[in-house]
Order: structure tokens, then C-alpha cells, then sequence
């Protein structure tokens, strides 16, 4: 053999360790083998993980809502619209996804099959505390991924219907090379660096004064590691190619807003297409990417809450 090409041969090795060195990383694990359990702050999932919860409780509540929020955020995203839901009949749970607020291992990606397993175990744990309620489960950004892409697994959560709020479905063959190359690359070869939405002049909502609260917070993540976005990625394209393998399923609200600039409108409404018809569809005109923090996020609480009880909303929309 030559000795350049035993040359390339070692070459292309060393580079193989070095990627395997720096593959992205994955949040670890509970080790407890745990039936799911809602406790007063906490949920306990059945691997033994601890994440902390929070809950809004109607005085006579009619159904529950199990909860999950978008990236970077907590289950402080619903201090908003959870308080209106209880004043009108509906319990709110939600609790910090595994990396993300006070959970443990912040900054680590959690895995995208742990996090839909989280759903399924939070809500069995919430039948077992509100027993004869239908339990809802209701996804904002990457929440809505997790929700979406869980409807085609193989666990099919026991949910009354899904609320599926801006999902995030942006999969990567419909982003540009450019941005899948770099993120492939920094993912790999530098997953702990942390990248940040500065300077794309990005509006995710039109309450200025909720996003001037949330850039002080300090447990909502104002950067992320490249590899935490590389697992968000991943969960999109799950979420994104999830319709094509939906057999039976639970009622679905799908709503999003005409301005949101976080996740593009043309696989938002791919979507919608692919859902074909399975889905109540809303559109807001003023709606940005937080549709529940929003300047007029009481209109969107209140046609979840309606859908809740009707299976309808009023002057229905449904986008084709």
C-alpha cells in the first residue's frame, strides 16, 4: 500500500476519535426504575428523574392540561395563561423538561426519546392524581415537537386531545446547507460552545415588556451549547415528519401566528397540509411565536379553553 494513502487512512482515523471525542452530548439519565408520581413541586418520571413542576389548580376543574414549554424556557412559560385556565375550569400542570430551568443538567440536551417519554409518564402520573378528568396535553415550540412527534411513536400518550401551540416543525432539509453544515460541524467538533439569537433581530413577541422580564431571568437560558441545538434539530425532524405516521389518534387545536419569525410559516403549514384535516386549525393575524404571552394571548387561552369544552372554536378557521 503507498504511503500516502496509509497516510490518508491515519488521517481520516485520527479525525474519526476526534469526532468521537466531541459528539454531542446527552443529558444523564435517572437510574431508579419509579412508577410516575406528581408530587407538591416535583414530577417524578419513571426512570427516577426529578423535574420540577408547577401547578395551577381549578377550584372544580372540568380537565387538566400537561404542559410543555419551548427551548430555552421552563414551566414559568405558562404563569400567563395557566391562572386564566383555572379560573375558568381547567388545571394546569407543567413541569422543567429535562435541561432546561431548575431541572437537572441545564445546558444538556435531554434526549428527544426521553422527553416524549417524560409526556407519557406525566401524564399517566396526572390521571392518577385527577381520576375521571380528561388530561390534554399542550406543546409551545419545541414542546409541540415533543407532543407532535409523540402521537407517532410507539407510546401513544392517554390524552383526551393535544394542543399543539407554534410547533416547532422546522426540520433540516429545509433549512438552508449553510446552516446544516455549520451546525453538523460546531455540534461535533465543539458541542460546548454556546451560540445565542443576538443580532438576528428576531421578534418571538410583540409584549415587550414579558421579553424585557425573560432576558433577566436567569433561569431561562439566553444561549444555548451546539449541541443542545443539534438535538432540537433532531426533534424538529421528528416533529416535522411525524404526520406521515399517524394512525389513530386523540382531537388536535393547531394554533400559530402570522407573524411568528422563529419558525418559518412554509413547514408550519406543511404541517397543517400533512395533517389533512385531523386537525382544528387557527391562524392569528397579530400572532407572534409566544401566541400565549402575547399582547392578545387572552384570545388564544380562551379558544383553547372553548375547544376543551366544544371540540370547536368560533368562526372557525382552518387553514388549507
Amino acid at each position: 500500500m503507498a504511503m500516502s494513502n496509509v497516510g490518508g487512512i491515519a488521517s481520516i482515523g485520527v479525525l474519526a476519535m476526534v469526532l468521537a471525542a466531541c459528539a454531542p452530548a446527552l443529558a444523564p439519565h435517572g437510574l431508579e426504575n419509579a412508577t410516575p408520581i406528581i408530587e407538591s413541586d416535583t414530577f417524578v418520571a419513571r426512570d427516577g428523574m426529578r423535574l420540577p413542576l408547577r401547578e395551577w389548580d381549578a377550584k372544580a376543574p372540568k380537565a387538566v392540561i400537561v404542559a410543555l414549554h419551548g427551548m430555552s424556557d421552563y414551566s414559568e412559560a405558562f404563569e400567563m395563561p395557566a391562572p386564566w385556565w383555572a379560573e375558568h375550569g381547567i388545571t394546569t400542570i407543567a413541569y422543567d423538561q429535562r435541561g432546561f430551568g431548575r431541572a437537572p443538567n441545564p445546558g444538556l440536551w435531554g434526549g428527544s426519546d426521553a422527553m416524549r417519554a417524560d409526556l407519557s409518564d406525566c401524564v399517566e402520573a396526572a390521571h392518577a392524581k385527577f381520576p375521571g378528568l380528561p388530561v390534554y396535553a399542550l406543546g409551545e415550540s419545541m414542546g409541540g415537537a415533543v407532543v407532535l412527534s409523540a402521537l407517532a411513536g410507539p407510546h401513544l400518550p392517554q390524552i383526551a386531545g393535544t394542543i399543539l401551540v407554534a410547533p416547532a416543525v422546522w426540520s433540516r432539509a429545509e433549512m438552508p446547507m449553510s446552516y446544516r453544515a455549520a451546525l453538523w460541524l460546531t455540534a461535533h467538533l465543539v458541542p460546548w460552545l454556546h451560540v445565542s439569537g443576538n443580532g438576528l433581530h428576531i421578534w418571538p413577541s410583540d409584549n415587550i415588556p414579558m421579553l424585557r422580564k425573560l432576558s433577566r431571568d436567569p433561569l431561562f437560558q439566553q444561549d444555548a451549547r451546539t449541541d443542545q441545538v443539534y438535538g432540537l434539530v433532531g426533534l424538529m425532524d421528528d416533529a416535522r415528519h411525524a404526520p406521515e405516521h399517524l394512525t389513530a389518534l386523540p382531537p388536535i387545536l393547531f394554533v400559530y401566528g402570522a407573524k411568528d419569525q422563529v419558525i418559518p410559516r412554509e413547514p408550519t403549514e406543511a404541517v397543517i397540509k400533512a395533517l389533512d384535516g385531523k386537525a382544528v386549525v387557527r391562524r392569528y393575524d397579530n400572532g407572534f411565536h409566544m401566541l400565549l404571552r402575547d399582547l392578545e394571548g387572552e384570545h388564544v387561552w380562551g379558544d383553547i379553553a372553548g375547544w376543551i369544552e366544544t371540540g370547536s372554536l368560533p368562526s372557525e378557521q382552518v387553514t388549507k
